[in-house]
């Protein structure tokens, strides 16, 4: 329910054109419905997930992410080709998985491919479950375009790219849209995505997103 409601509520900031709503399977199946369900686009099967294969952002190394990204999904070409689509996933970690996917729908004849991730953008590693087996914040690609943003500055004021209001926000999410081939990028914020869940803010942790 909680991952139905941030899917409807990215719906309900979605400013652009779209034929079709497709989910990254599994974890987003419901945040797509809930996408389909409040914008009124059809909620289309056009990825199709390898159930064999297990999650492509814990893989130790770089290419190993890669390699199984190939294996783990397959795009649909008769359901995506010549369609503007609304691609729903639940987060961006790395950046790898959904640069791939977005190329399997464009070589598949996706016309337009718009990336809404139901969570925030991720700007710190967990120190508290170490859920990405990051071994360096680097590795999330906020910090990466961060790093190129600010160059050699030794102060960063990470708060200005937590809150959606700021001009480094919106450049970050600009840079990784660009960096990753999206026609458009757009991250729930974080008071919806709380609003989404339910429960009481200060039961909830979310040093991932605003440390």
């Amino acid at each position: 329910t909680a991952r139905k409601r941030m899917g409807a509520q990215l719906a309900r900031e979605f400013k652009n054109q779209a034929d079709i709503v497709v989910g990254v399977p599994n974890s987003s199946l419901s945040a797509a419905m809930g996408f389909a369900e409040e914008s009124g686009l059809p909620n289309e099967m056009g990825l199709i997930k390898n159930q064999y294969v297990q999650r492509t952002f814990i893989q130790p190394t770089q290419e190993l992410r890669e390699q199984g990204v190939r294996m783990k999904l397959s795009a649909v070409s008769g359901v995506v080709k010549g369609k503007r689509v609304v691609m729903i996933d639940d987060s961006i970690v790395r950046g790898t998985q959904l640069r791939e996917t977005t190329e399997f729908l464009d070589q598949s004849g996706a016309r337009e491919v718009h990336i809404r991730p139901a969570c925030p953008p991720l700007l710190y590693g967990c120190k508290y479950l170490n859920f990405s087996r990051s071994t360096s914040e680097m590795d999330l690609i906020t910090r990466r375009v961060i790093q190129q943003i600010e160059g050699d500055r030794k102060y960063i004021n990470l708060d200005a790219y937590s809150n959606p209001e700021t001009p480094e926000f919106q450049a970050m999410v600009s840079q990784i849209g660009q960096q990753l081939n999206f026609t458009s990028l757009r991250y729930n914020r974080l008071d919806d995505m709380i609003d989404s869940v339910g429960i009481d803010r200060c039961k909830l942790c979310t040093y991932c997103w605003d440390g």
